[in-house]
């Protein structure tokens, strides 16, 4: 039986998305999106915690993110989770775990205090969309 590694995030953009060209032509977008959640502690207070996750696009969804996204705009992500190794100078292996967005929606301007969502007037946000990954093959069932 075949595995299933399927994400599904909405948060806010950490920080602009860094887009890098590569030898091969292909555009790759890197950027850290938060979710948050809320909840009542044993005191009966209430209580947040934040999550930070690493995204990854690439080629056709990297254009976009790059020309509509930006620091604080909200988004919705489908992906899947990879875990990578490095060296780091010291030699050291280091793991990084990132989401391999394939599918992507745009969801407006940075979340206002009251939890809700409010327009930046961006382009993002005046035409939302939901963009796909056209070399996302089908699943195998």
């Amino acid at each position: 039986m075949a595995g299933v590694n399927k994400v599904i995030l909405i948060g806010n953009l950490g920080k602009d998305p860094e887009v890098r060209n590569l030898e091969s032509g292909a555009k790759v977008a890197n950027f850290p999106i938060a979710t948050t959640e809320f909840f009542k502690g044993k005191d009966g207070q209430r209580q947040e915690s934040t999550e930070w996750h690493n995204i990854v696009l690439w080629n056709q969804m990297a254009e976009l993110a790059e020309k509509y996204l930006k620091k604080g705009n909200s988004v919705y992500i489908e992906g899947r989770i990879k875990t990578r190794s490095y060296e780091d100078k010291d030699g050291v292996k280091k793991y990084v775990t990132e989401i391999m967005g394939n599918q992507m929606t745009f969801l407006g301007g940075p979340r206002s205090d009251s939890g809700g969502s409010q327009d930046s007037g961006s382009a993002a946000s005046q035409d939302p969309g939901v963009v796909e990954d056209p070399d996302d093959g089908d699943l195998p069932f």
